[in-house]
C-alpha cells in the first residue's frame, strides 16, 4: 500500500514539476522576446510570416503550445512533416490556432483515449483543415 501511495505522490509531483518547468520556460521566452527592440521583433515576426503581436502572443504561450496539433495529425493518419513541407503557411496558421485553443484538456483526453478521430470535429478549431488533409492521400502517413 505504501508503494502505491509513494508512486501516486511521485506521479503527482512529477506532473507538477513538469507544469512549473513548462511555465518557467514559457515565461523566460516571453521575457526574452519582450526585451528585444521593436525593429528586431518586427524582423523576426516577418521572417516567421506573422505579425509582431502574434509573435509576442506565441512567446507567451510557450514552445509546446501546438504540440496537440501534431498529435492530432498523427491520430488522424496525417503526416505533419509532409504538411509542413508542402503547406507551410497553412501549417503555421494551424499551429497558431492550436496554440490559442481553449479545448486543450478535451483534446488531450481524446488523444490519450484514442478517441480523437471521432470527437475532434466538435471542438477543434482546425477541424476543417484536418478533414481536408485527411481527404487528400498525398498527406496521409504511408
Amino acid at each position: 500500500m505504501e508503494t502505491a501511495v509513494n508512486d501516486a505522490t511521485r506521479t503527482v509531483f512529477s506532473r507538477l514539476a513538469g507544469w512549473f518547468a513548462r511555465s518557467w520556460e514559457s515565461s523566460a521566452e516571453a521575457d526574452m522576446i519582450a526585451s528585444l527592440d521593436d525593429s528586431t521583433i518586427r524582423n523576426i515576426a516577418h521572417d516567421c510570416g506573422i505579425t509582431p503581436d502574434q509573435l509576442i502572443e506565441l512567446a507567451k504561450v510557450g514552445p509546446h503550445a501546438a504540440d496537440e496539433m501534431l498529435a492530432m495529425m498523427r491520430a488522424l493518419n496525417i503526416d505533419p512533416t509532409e504538411v509542413e513541407l508542402r503547406l507551410r503557411n497553412e501549417f503555421r496558421d494551424m499551429q497558431i490556432t492550436c496554440s490559442h485553443c481553449a479545448s486543450k484538456g478535451e483534446c488531450r483526453k481524446d488523444l490519450a483515449r484514442g478517441a480523437a478521430s471521432e470527437n475532434f470535429g466538435h471542438y477543434c478549431g482546425n477541424a476543417e483543415h484536418l478533414n481536408a488533409l485527411r481527404a487528400n492521400p498525398d498527406f496521409l502517413i504511408a
